[in-house]
């Protein structure tokens, strides 16, 4: 890695972008439209950098794009790992301008790559898991975006598993890690066994979107809607931290959906 990558990559970062104005017109795949207040979207946004602050992040944000409706969702633009980063290729359409923006920040701490046309793959559908990445093939990540991470990422030595989930719009919406190498799960969107030996925690059956969590060191970010879940983590001997993201779950999102971190 030369010099000023090394330097640039001393302390965890969250990159992230303000809520746009257009919120209320991003792609929806699973969900029925609702309205969304945007400012209250935009006051959730400002708590959850806050939170990422408080746990050790330095928080760096893009500039506003408000004629991209889901640009706040800053994880599917790339994939960050340990040596390089990935432009990603997002599957929809509407979203791969957001690219442009994201790429120049990430390229100060990053070596970049690139997914191609015909290859489709968004940051959500990538759960890294020690030297291997799962990558869930939904409506919008395809098998050639999968093929191409996994050449691309060969030579750092990761391995590349697909994993076909139902009823979610991201392989994260089913599954995230947690601190101690157990992943946190809802089995009716994904089935468990793909992750063996590891171990695998239930969400709350009647909370099948608290499977979404972001892990910051020893920390585990969730949503506070997911009250059940939440419990059952602190009980298991997690440090929680809640945040509010009701407005921005409207379109469908979760806690790991608005920060790219770099370690």
């Amino acid at each position: 890695m030369p010099d000023h990558l090394r330097s640039a990559s001393a302390r965890r970062v969250a990159i992230t972008r303000p809520v746009p104005a257009s919120l209320a017109q991003c792609e929806l795949t699973h969900l029925e439209r609702v309205p969304i207040d945007v400012a209250r979207a935009a006051a959730q946004h400002d708590a959850y950098e806050a939170a990422l602050a408080a746990l050790g992040c330095q928080v760096r944000r893009l500039p506003a794009a408000d004629d991209l409706p889901d640009s706040v969702f800053v994880e599917d633009a790339a994939i960050v790992l340990d040596e390089v980063a990935v432009i990603t290729r997002p599957g929809a359409e509407s979203r791969r301008a957001e690219r442009a923006s994201v790429a120049p920040m990430l390229s100060e701490y990053r070596e970049l790559l690139t997914i191609a046309a015909p290859g489709t793959l968004d940051g959500g559908d990538v759960l890294r898991l020690g030297r291997t990445l799962y990558v869930g093939l939904s409506t919008r990540t395809n098998e050639d975006g999968a093929r191409q991470l996994g050449r691309l990422l060969q030579r750092f030595g990761y391995g590349v598993r697909c994993v076909q989930t139902s009823g979610c719009l991201h392989l994260k919406s089913a599954a995230t890690a947690l601190p101690d190498d157990r992943v946190l799960l809802n089995p009716s969107w994904l089935d468990a066994r793909v992750f063996e030996p590891m171990e695998a925690v239930h969400v709350s059956p009647d909370e099948p979107d608290a499977a979404n969590v972001l892990r910051i060191g020893a920390a585990v970010v969730c949503a506070a809607v997911h009250t059940r879940t939440i419990a059952d983590l602190r009980a298991r001997g997690y440090d929680v931290t809640t945040v509010d993201v009701s407005e921005l779950a409207k379109a469908e999102a979760g806690v790991t959906c608005c920060s790219l971190l770099i370690e």
